[in-house]
């Protein structure tokens, strides 16, 4: 065979391969509302830049008729590309073909483009839209799975890890995004679950559907497994790049810095207009936030679970940076086990990948009730202060209002460690509020009283004067400097050049036992 005809044989094989399973499946992909897994990769990547790896690998199944049904490429699109001019590597399983379901030679083409990512210190995204198993080939998929897990493991804290949620992910399949980074799941389409509501209303009577059960919205806002519910395919893809435009590599590189253009000395007039002296009236922390990172841009990760602490990425003089603030909009901010979860896991995230953590501090304390401390909160708000006690990376606080009791401590408190701890004049640092302090310490001195409410508010009056402010604890040295507020963005940039070229270690070990 000459090789022009030997070329044109292999042009009409890779057109094939793109099909996937045939125009009529690609129709009904459309059909669902769905891309497919090439155009889900065309839309999220560079324009001309992804190289596919595995085209004419096919599955090695002859049992249940297989051996007659064979697509080249399999269920799964493989490869690398580049987002934002930066090396990723990426899988997209087709679901036009048995379902995307994973074979053998599915997991096979997946672990490879992971240990290519690996040897190559570079970020791997898989895009998931599949029936799971291939209960075909057996436990050849479920080997497929472990081997897949197995490298989701080794490479947390190494490189990032994303997986969106485009379809269906159902039983063991579920556990491979939830061992990535970060989840992304369209709203409509998207579905976790490892159990179906058919499996659920045999063995419990509940009724419940796929949606309610496992869709974006529930996961977004209930179980806390998604943390960006996104309407739409193009959209979801677009936030994937942009989350991606603030991550390193890899572990052993910096965040990538931008060029600033927003001055690192610009004043906030409105910060102290914004947080009332009130400590019981509430204010959104996000206004304050996006008043002080770089043109109010702050991406925030799981914004509906858990809205009582806000986390999410943004820059600060073109150096990305985590951000953590307790929201006083939601439960007075105060600290409970699902916003405990939700922050330990964010700031250590942001330690292993090198990105600096700024702390906004107005916290009541810790959640009370029966249902908190049945339910684990000393376990759970444990793993905060583990959290941010072992974090090695900068980390800059600012008590915006007050910080009582323990909770003081988990915040990134200098006592963990923590590198610069910035207040507010109007912070309040002690054990409680006054009230709630008189009232316990001072209970038989204004019983006695011949006026006990007058007694009470002269307590009142004199503790907040001697320890509702931040003087205290400046005076030993637990607070760095008390700023005027519209400084902050000045002050926290001050601190990150002084931060960096910082280097902090932990006790040589195989590794620490959080308490999960």
């Amino acid at each position: 065979m000459a090789l022009q005809d030997k070329l044109d044989e292999l042009a009409r094989l890779k057109e094939q391969a793109k099909l996937g399973g045939g125009v009529r499946r690609i129709e009904q992909q459309h059909a669902r509302g769905k891309l497919t897994a090439r155009e889900r990769i065309e839309r999220l990547v560079d324009p001309g830049t992804f190289r596919e790896l595995d085209a004419f690998v096919q599955h090695r199944a002859t049992d249940f008729g297989l051996a007659d049904q064979r697509y080249l490429g399999d269920a799964v699109v493989t490869g690398y590309a580049r987002i934002n001019g930066r090396l990723v590597f990426l899988f997209s399983q087709d679901f036009t073909v048995f379902g995307g379901s994973l074979s053998e030679a599915v997991a096979t083409k997946v672990c490879k483009v992971m240990d290519l990512a690996m040897k190559n210190g570079a970020p791997v995204v898989g895009l998931n839209d599949s029936g799971g198993a291939r209960i075909q080939e057996g436990v050849l998929s479920l080997a497929g799975y472990g081997d897949i897990f197995l490298r989701n493991v080794m490479s947390s804290g190494v490189i990032p890890q994303i997986s969106v949620i485009l379809g269906p992910c159902a039983g063991g399949a579920v556990y491979s995004p939830a061992l990535t980074d970060f989840v992304f799941m369209t709203e409509g389409t998207g579905q976790m679950y490892i159990t179906g509501p058919d499996v659920i209303k045999a063995v419990t009577g509940e009724e419940v559907t796929h949606e309610e059960l496992g869709g974006a919205l529930s996961h977004a806002s209930r179980s806390g497994v998604a943390h960006f519910a996104i309407a739409g395919e193009e959209e979801c893809l677009r936030q994937v790049a942009r989350l991606l435009s603030f991550l390193p590599q890899n572990n052993a590189e910096d965040p990538p810095r931008l060029e600033p253009t927003d001055d690192p000395d610009r004043e906030a007039e409105d910060l102290p207009v914004i947080v009332p002296d009130d400590p019981n009236r509430p204010y959104d922390m996000k206004e304050v936030v996006q008043r002080i990172v770089d043109h109010g841009d702050f991406m925030e990760v799981q914004e509906r679970f858990a809205p009582n602490i806000v986390v999410g990425l943004a820059r600060m003089a073109g150096r990305p940076v985590g951000i953590v603030g307790q929201q006083p909009m939601f439960l007075a901010g105060v600290i409970d086990i699902d916003s405990s979860v939700k922050c330990a896991r964010f700031v250590r995230f942001c330690d292993a990948f090198n990105i600096p953590i700024i702390t906004f501090v107005d916290v009541p304390g810790f959640m009370p009730g029966t249902s908190q401390e049945y339910g684990g909160i000393i376990r759970h708000g444990a793993k905060m202060l583990y959290a941010y006690a072992e974090a090695t990376v900068a980390k800059i606080s600012v008590i915006t209002r007050k910080a009582y009791g323990g909770a003081y401590d988990v915040m990134s408190s200098k006592h963990l460690r923590g590198d610069v701890n910035y207040a507010w004049p109007g912070a309040e640092i002690a054990v409680m509020g006054a009230d709630a302090a008189v009232n316990i310490v001072f209970r038989e001195q204004i019983a006695r009283a011949e006026d006990p409410e007058a007694t009470r508010r002269a307590l009142i009056a004199d503790y907040q004067q001697k320890f509702n402010n931040p003087y205290a604890a400046a005076a030993r040295g637990y607070i760095d400097d008390i700023i005027d507020p519209r400084q902050t963005r000045s002050y926290i940039n001050a601190g990150l050049d002084m931060l960096e070229g910082k280097r902090d270690t932990n006790p040589p070990k195989k590794h620490g036992n959080i308490p999960l």
